[in-house]
């Protein structure tokens, strides 16, 4: 897959949740993870984590909304349940993303939510575990920018072959103004 993504959590208060999110992300191949204004307790979230993801990845925790930047040209994208949102299946996701979900009990903030490009929702009846929501999230994106042959028509598996990738250039994924709030990940 082309691009790069991260995914964090803004205000969340349920260190086992971050730390499901956090494994999901390092499966799913994400380049960074990230909180805003939320604290993770690594010796709590390895409990879930238990690919421990934040020594295979970059951590930032950003202090405040205000306080988030992201690499030049990422996208971010809210999860949320909110009746003006896209709805994923109908999302395209951009190649630079860095996707953030809201607390347990609440959503983003409004000053967060305002700075995000898209904000998308998963067609649920109701509130899903802030994890799982991520990793469905994370799920869409491989299937829809992935490599992957077109489903068949009928049950079953694919009846086309892939063809061969073609290499493109290289890009940066980080942003010098990101060091400042790259962190050592929470000791154990």
């Amino acid at each position: 897959m082309r691009g790069y993504f991260g995914i964090g959590v803004e205000r969340i208060s349920k260190t086992m949740n971050m730390g499901n999110l956090f494994r999901s992300a390092n499966a799913f191949g994400a380049s960074f993870v990230f909180t805003v204004a939320a604290s993770y307790k690594r010796k709590e979230g390895v409990k879930s984590d238990t690919s421990d993801a934040l020594a295979h990845l970059p951590f930032y925790s950003f202090p405040k909304t205000a306080s988030l930047v992201l690499p030049d040209g990422c996208k971010l994208i809210g999860v949320e349940l909110m009746e003006d949102s896209v709805e994923l299946p109908s999302f395209h996701h951009p190649a630079q993303a860095a996707y953030i979900l809201g607390p347990e009990r609440g959503q983003l903030s409004r000053s967060l939510a305002a700075r995000c490009d898209w904000v998308v929702k998963i067609p649920t009846q109701f509130c899903i575990n802030v994890g799982i929501a991520g990793a469905i999230v994370m799920y869409d994106r491989l299937v829809s920018l992935g490599r992957y042959p077109r489903r068949a028509e009928r049950p079953g598996p694919p009846t086309e072959k892939l063809s061969k990738h073609q290499q493109g250039g290289a890009f940066s994924r980080t942003g010098k103004v990101m060091e400042a709030y790259l962190d050592k990940p929470p000791r154990f």
